[in-house]
């Protein structure tokens, strides 16, 4: 695996006490693989992509758990080691490009920033020619990368400021900067929220592309599941801090198991000849102030029962497919028996 994610916690100070925004949370991500992370605002998708880039800030806080890279755990990083392993090894797609992008600096400025950050071209020469050179291989690589990613024209439009692009266009530059380093992880948070049907298809084409031709691992957090099923090898679903299900996109699709799972489902518009009814989950989500013990699903859940007011831990129902939800503790019984009469 590349990464993984161990029993993460992380918490926020607040006047109220800690939140616990991400509770528990495992993650592995192999080599190559697109991993979807899905689920409601607020459920700590994003959280947990900051989390493995160093970026919480003083407000949040790992409380437990490991964010291991290549075997090697970086909780604990200094200020420094995440310098370089932030942009260079891992990077990250925000959601939002007019924000991330930096209005007083060209574009090219910007990707070939991350060039000279981690010192990605070494030019042969020595001594005095070494800077003037190194600039013109760096100014190179940069419109290689505009070129690599869509952009027309990029030796002209390498001077461009980011209110000079489009949406769809400013996201491209986005991805450029991810890729500068070659990075064996990207971390896609929302890439296409903020765009129409058409870009956001041609933006997951570019990603898939990536990932096919490069071996790029992606970890892909987004509100819609259907994207997550047409993109993904794996599907992870969360909910209010808590990853519930876990499984590849033809388990999770064919055979949604966690209830909470199977009311995103419900929920998603299908072009049918018989029209039929959306059916949305109802309530809201709980507060995570509030969380005690209990399924943090309970008060939405249209099977919860007493068994729901206690801890569950997530159950193997294959070796493909996990889920939190005491509606299958049996079945996690009856595999490792199984698995124990083989043995």
């Amino acid at each position: 695996m590349v990464l993984q994610i161990q029993d993460l916690t992380i918490g926020y100070k607040t006047d109220k006490g800690i939140v616990k925004a991400v509770n528990k949370a495992t993650l592995h991500v192999g080599k190559g693989k697109i991993v979807g992370v899905v689920g409601e605002s607020g459920c700590g998708k994003s959280t947990m992509l900051f989390a493995i880039m160093g970026l919480l800030g003083k407000a949040g806080k790992i409380l437990g758990g490991q964010i291991l890279f290549n075997g090697k755990d970086q909780v604990g990083n200094t200020p420094a080691e995440w310098r370089k392993l932030r942009g260079k090894d891992i990077s990250i797609i925000f959601q939002d490009p007019m924000s991330s992008l930096n209005p007083a600096h060209t574009v090219g400025r910007q990707i070939r920033e991350v060039l000279k950050n981690h010192r990605i071209v070494k030019p042969e020469v020595k001594g005095w020619l070494r800077r003037r050179r190194l600039k013109k291989l760096e100014m190179e690589r940069v419109c290689e990368l505009m070129a690599e990613v869509g952009i027309p024209s990029p030796r002209e439009r390498y001077h461009d400021y980011p209110h000079q692009f489009s949406g769809g266009m400013q996201q491209r530059i986005l991805i450029a900067i991810a890729l500068a380093s070659e990075p064996q992880v990207i971390l896609a948070d929302e890439p296409t929220t903020a765009l129409d049907v058409t870009i956001q298809a041609q933006i997951l084409d570019l990603l898939k592309k990536i990932n096919r031709e490069r071996s790029t691992s992606i970890v892909l957090v987004t509100h819609d599941l259907a994207v997550a099923s047409e993109f993904c090898d794996e599907i992870t679903v969360m909910y209010a801090g808590y990853i519930v299900e876990q499984g590849t996109v033809r388990e999770i699709i064919a055979n949604p198991k966690h209830p909470y799972t199977q009311g995103l489902f419900k929920s998603i518009p299908r072009i049918t000849e018989k029209k039929e009814k959306l059916e949305p989950i109802p309530g809201n989500v709980a507060d995570l102030l509030e969380l005690g013990e209990e399924c943090p699903y309970f008060s939405r859940c249209p099977h919860a029962n007493p068994k729901c007011l206690k801890f569950v831990e997530m159950i193997e129902l294959t070796d493909q497919h996990r889920v939190r939800c005491v509606l299958y503790e049996g079945a996690g019984e009856s595999r490792a028996s199984e698995a124990g009469a083989v043995n």
